[in-house]
């Protein structure tokens, strides 16, 4: 419960912040300015442009400088190698320093301010005294070869980072900046931000949504890719509210704005994936931590290793022994983990969002893996959450007639099930005269269709008029309507709600991923919901619970020792939600109280996410312990080698920046990942 809870302070409504990856190297500001309350270092918050991803003339002269020191590395190394006469003493030493310079100058500085900073043992520390060490012995081509590679490693995870941002960026926030304003008849084209509520705007085929409202037009079939995962086309009726983001594909149509930019669904979208990485997973906050305190062990380390060998070794060198601290420094740097961790997690939030699935923080990634129980509400999550014509049977007329008055009756009635009557029937009860309709409290319906005195509801309402029906009918399972003609029963309509088409296998798929218990819990009767169990094959299903209820069944999975998953619709069961281990909220987009309760939103009410959400978490947990396990080990060799002698600077380079470019790699991976 702790784990799920830290950093529950966050705000959804509260503005946006940027998204960082948890690391202190960035290509444009590779340092941090502070020590975070994790032990590790902030990194320098970025500015809109950095965090909307620069454009190309800046990118080309942020890394002018890597390119020229480039170029005069690879000319210092030609000229040594051909030994050219007038390359040495000072004219050698000024071209290196050049080359060193205009890549290791950022580095050096922000050292300094960490130090100043009260930040001493840190990444920037390890390269700024192994580089100038290698100065020191006279070895200037390998000491820039280090700073380069360093700084070209940043290169590609700002490359990374910006490209993970842009991929989430271009699937759910390319609303237009302008859009049609429709008043007084006339079209004026304004910026979305300036247009208030109540206000018409327009929208024409190909174009996309940029604010929430409700469709003015008769009917329209909408992409909601870009909000749900789905490419299906979304059919929208008059009246029914339609989102920014979705993308209009008939005909030119109308709607009247329900939500501010700043308000809409879209924008609740990216707030979530952008304050997403701010909730970190343990593997992060371990690894944040460890590398406070494993840098100054490894420089110390490095001292012992210059030092120490005086008292031990026979012919002690001082420049031999540095050298190979130098390499020890440079293969110490945990740049793989302080890198490609949190943008391991950050590439499984951005998978997720791309399936429809918003994780508010890697910490819940992490907590899907351990996922053993999970409980599901029946109406609106495994089912659709609107009643449907089943059955009619009909005594004494024609099925169409009997139809036919009672959805006159039901006409004159705003519940559920009396639309569900309504609908079934279409038009045929339109030319029906309907009178004296009363409304019996808990029964039904009682009133006057075409001069005949018509009942419609439960048995307690044929009871109450002392209409005898057949006893069997009292053992049907779902919600019956019974009716009565003139104080004769006529027959019944039974409704149902439906289940969705993908719910049963959703559930064989959580059976299959190694859930040990699905359990549904409903307020429903029993015995309906004890129907749909056995339709789903779930494990448990409890029916006729009120909302403390289903906390206190949850409660007591959680005291058995069980990691629950609750799936609900975000408004009834936001107790539950709260209380569970993580709460998903399906259908979350129209939902405030979703959003601010659950966990994870499932945006397209399909059952089959919730097994997507815990493969996703799966293979992002696998990455991650992949590059942990590929930068300890590399490192680990390497470290040995270079101790003994037997690495070089070369190795040293491939171990700090050749394995951290293989982890973030692996880490953006997860992008390219089918679910």
């Amino acid at each position: 419960m702790e784990e799920k809870r830290m950093n529950e302070n966050i705000n959804p409504s509260a503005p946006l912040k940027p998204m960082e990856i948890t690391s202190p190297r960035t290509a444009e500001h590779p340092s941090p300015t502070k020590t975070n309350e994790d032990g590790c270092c902030d990194v320098k918050p970025a500015t809109p442009a950095a965090r909307a991803g620069q454009n190309e003339e800046n990118e080309k002269t942020s890394y002018l400088p890597t390119i020229i020191s480039l170029v005069i590395l690879v000319a210092g190394i030609l000229l040594d190698y051909f030994k050219v006469d007038w390359f040495n003493g000072y004219v050698r030493l000024a071209a290196y320093s050049i080359a060193y310079f205009l890549v290791g100058g950022k580095v050096l500085l922000h050292a300094a301010k960490n130090i100043a900073n009260g930040s001493v043992f840190n990444e920037f520390l390890l390269m700024g005294i192994a580089t100038l060490g290698a100065f020191y012995i006279g070895e200037y081509a390998e000491g820039v070869t280090v700073m380069l590679f360093y700084v070209i490693g940043e290169h590609f995870q700002e490359l990374a980072v910006m490209r993970s941002r842009r991929s989430i960026k271009a699937l759910i926030d390319n609303r237009p900046e302008i859009i049609d304003l429709v008043r007084n008849g006339q079209i004026t084209s304004i910026s979305p931000q300036h247009v208030k509520i109540g206000d018409i705007i327009q929208v024409k085929p190909g174009e996309k949504v940029a604010l929430d409202g409700d469709l003015l037009v008769e009917r329209s079939s909408f992409n909601t890719a870009a909000l749900t995962g789905e490419s299906k086309p979304d059919t929208k009726l008059k009246g029914e509210k339609v989102l920014a983001g979705m993308i209009n594909l008939d005909q030119v149509i109308q709607l009247k704005v329900t939500s501010a930019y700043e308000d809409s669904a879209l924008s609740k979208i990216l707030q979530l994936v952008e304050q997403a990485s701010s909730r970190k997973a343990k593997t992060q906050q371990f690894i944040t931590r460890f590398a406070k305190i494993y840098t100054p062990v490894v420089v110390f380390l490095a001292i012992a290793l210059t030092i120490a060998p005086y008292f031990l070794v026979d012919n002690y060198v001082f420049n031999e022994w540095l050298y190979r601290a130098l390499i020890f420094l440079v293969i110490s740097c945990p740049c793989a983990l302080v890198i490609s961790i949190p943008l391991g997690y950050f590439g499984g939030i951005g998978a997720a969002s791309k399936n429809g699935i918003l994780f508010k923080g890697s910490n819940y990634l992490d907590l899907m893996t351990k996922i053993d129980t999970v409980v599901m509400d029946k109406t609106g999550t495994l089912t659709e959450g609107v009643f449907e014509v089943q059955e009619i049977k009909v005594t004494g007329l024609e099925q169409t007639e009997f139809l036919a008055l009672t959805a006159a009756l039901e006409s004159k009635s705003t519940h559920p099930i009396a639309l569900a009557v309504v609908a079934y029937a279409g038009n045929s009860y339109k030319q029906k005269n309907v009178a004296n309709v009363e409304e019996v409290s808990g029964h039904g319906l009682k009133g006057m269709v075409d001069d005949k005195l018509l009942l419609a509801g439960n048995g307690k309402l044929l009871k109450k008029f002392q209409v005898s029906y057949p006893a069997e009918i009292d053992s049907i399972v779902e919600t019956i309507v019974l009716v009565a003609i003139n104080g004769n029963y006529a027959g019944y309509i039974t409704i149902a709600d439906k289940i969705k088409e993908d719910a049963k296998a959703a559930v064989q798929q959580l059976h299959q991923l190694g859930i040990q218990s699905i359990v549904m819990l409903s307020g429903d009767k029993d015995s309906i919901v004890q129907k749909v169990a056995k339709s789903l094959q779930i494990d448990q299903a409890f029916g006729g619970l009120l909302p403390e209820d289903k906390v206190n069944k949850v409660e007591a999975l959680k005291q058995k020792g069980k990691t629950v998953a609750f799936v609900g619709d975000g408004i009834n069961d936001a107790p539950v939600l709260s209380l569970a281990d993580v709460g998903l909220a399906m259908g979350g987009l129209g939902s405030d109280a979703a959003i601010e309760t659950a966990d994870v939103i499932i945006q397209n009410d399909q059952p089959s996410k919730i097994g997507t959400a815990i493969k996703i978490g799966k293979s992002t947990n696998w990455v991650v312990w992949q590059n942990i396990s590929l930068a300890f080990g590399v490192k680990a060799i390497v470290l040995a080698l270079g101790a003994f002698g037997v690495a070089s600077m070369w190795e040293a380079v491939f171990a700090d920046v050749g394995v951290a470019f293989l982890a973030i790699l692996n880490a953006i991976r997860i992008q390219r990942m089918k679910f």
